[in-house]
């Protein structure tokens, strides 16, 4: 769907949605607003998170959360009810494109699979809307940069849901860092280790949940039988809705990785290695993978660890016995010639000299939600902490390291040490890899591990250079009429 016009109908599995008598979402239509008038507000997609977008902008003045939407009805009654103990009026859908068509919403929010992010960004955009859109921006490359041409077009501020661009303890002490405290930067490591056990695994299509309108929350994904246990959450770990751990979780540390390093595109090259281990479950993401980016000015390596540190621990405690990198499980160490920067979560920074002893230390950060409403007030862009750029560009990285992976092919962990070994940073990554497999009973020889090809890679243009299948795999493809246009 390139542009709503007034002839074109869309057809819901629920109900059919005719634009007969409004104007095309292509032309901006949400009337202007004094900075102290009131906002109004609309959520997509009220699970987890979708509840916390609802509950932070209910919390700020003068902005009113006006409209809720889910595909799926049970989870939106159960958004509403929050309302009606309060007594508060909201108004509710199962269409998503009926949020965005009214002349009265400001802000859409939306926290719904990853699949469906760009096409509600760019709509919204299109209908006049500014977007809090959540992490990963994307699903593909491609569609990243094309909520980014959208936002600037239709002048729409765009806000990315990672969380510690707006740490002023994150921000003072990469500024610290990038002055030449630390002398220059050797290699920044990124580390998603966070549990992630079997998801299971069904032996024909199983039910969707009632309630659940199917094809809508299908959107712009391929229409398959539901082959998993939970049709919720679960997504995540198949390709065709989620992009893995790397672009879940993983996705937060990437964004500290690149601003660490201060790199405002993507990088020259990239290469994956790893493989969904220690389980044989309905998904198809990696749980345990490795990454490497060719940035000019220091490597950018990032791992993804779903086991704990060991059989035992399998068993006994699972989601508390992670393994650790310089004491982080979920953080970014960047390693300088005269000492490292350590971010340990999403709102500090601990700066360690050459010794390993901790010389400063930077903690706090400002509300996510409240620096995206000042935005939407001044109608600045460069007011945001997290401008759609910079989400587009974190999260492209996460989709270049799967297409590394998903180019790849089965090898021993001989011939992998062999491909990699001219590489000091990769190498080391590695033997930690095939270590921490090992002890979780995994026999790299016998259930071997995915290792991509290099892929050279055009931040310019934002392609893949000399191999048509992984630049194929930059673009997704979309399922009418829920279609990410070509033109914005």
């Amino acid at each position: 769907m390139n542009t709503l016009t007034r002839r074109r109908l869309l057809e819901g599995s629920a109900a059919t949605f005719v634009f007969m008598n409004l104007p095309a979402f292509g032309r901006p239509r949400a009337r202007r607003r004094s900075p102290n008038e009131e906002i109004r507000c609309a959520v997509i997609g009220l699970r987890g998170r979708g509840r916390s977008h609802v509950d932070a902008l209910r919390a700020m003045p003068d902005v009113k959360v006006v409209a809720l939407c889910d595909a799926d009805r049970e989870v939106l009654a159960s958004a509403e009810q929050g309302f009606v103990e309060r007594g508060e009026k909201v108004d509710t859908y199962v269409d998503l494109r009926k949020v965005i068509e009214r002349d009265d919403v400001d802000v859409i929010a939306t926290a719904t699979p990853n699949h469906w992010h760009a096409l509600i960004a760019v709509w919204a955009c299109q209908a006049g809307k500014d977007v809090y859109l959540e992490k990963p921006v994307s699903h593909d490359i491609w569609e990243g940069r094309q909520i980014v041409k959208a936002a600037r077009k239709h002048g729409r501020i765009v806000q990315t849901g990672t969380q510690s661009r707006s740490s002023f303890g994150i921000r003072e002490g990469i500024e610290w860092m990038q002055a030449g405290n630390l002398g220059a930067i050797e290699v920044v490591r990124g580390f998603c280790y966070k549990p992630r056990q079997s998801i299971g695994k069904v032996d024909g299509p199983t039910k969707v949940p009632e309630g659940v309108d199917y094809d809508l929350w299908t959107g712009p994904a391929p229409m398959k039988p539901l082959m998993r246990r939970n049709l919720h959450y679960d997504w995540h770990w198949v390709f065709d809705t989620g992009n893995g751990d790397l672009g879940n979780q993983g996705i937060h540390q990437m964004d500290l990785c690149r601003w660490a390093l201060g790199a405002g595109e993507l990088a020259r090259g990239v290469l994956s290695i790893g493989g969904r281990f220690g389980y044989d479950d309905d998904g198809d993401t990696p749980n345990t993978q490795i990454v490497l980016f060719d940035y000019e000015k220091a490597p950018l390596v990032f791992e993804v660890r779903g086991l704990p540190r060991d059989l035992a621990a399998q068993q006994e405690n699972w989601g508390g016995s992670m393994d650790r990198y310089r004491d982080v499980s979920i953080g970014v160490v960047v390693e300088c010639a005269e000492g490292s920067l350590v971010l340990p979560d999403y709102h500090q920074a601990q700066a360690y000299d050459s010794k390993g002893q901790e010389v400063r230390a930077w903690e706090g950060a400002d509300d996510h939600f409240a620096d995206f409403i000042a935005a939407v007030r001044s109608r600045k862009p460069e007011d945001l902490s997290a401008d759609i750029l910079e989400g587009h560009l974190s999260s492209a990285l996460c989709h270049m390291g799967n297409v590394s992976y998903r180019r790849g092919q089965l090898a021993d962990p001989d011939e992998i040490h062999r491909r990699i070994s001219d590489a000091e940073v990769p190498s080391e990554s590695f033997e930690r890899f095939c270590r921490h497999l090992e002890a979780n009973g995994v026999d790299l020889a016998k259930t071997r591990a995915r290792v991509g090809p290099w892929l050279a890679f055009d931040p310019a243009q934002e392609v893949f250079n000399g191999d048509e299948a992984a630049d194929a795999m930059r673009k997704g493809t979309y399922r009418e009429p829920f279609v990410v246009p070509e033109e914005v």
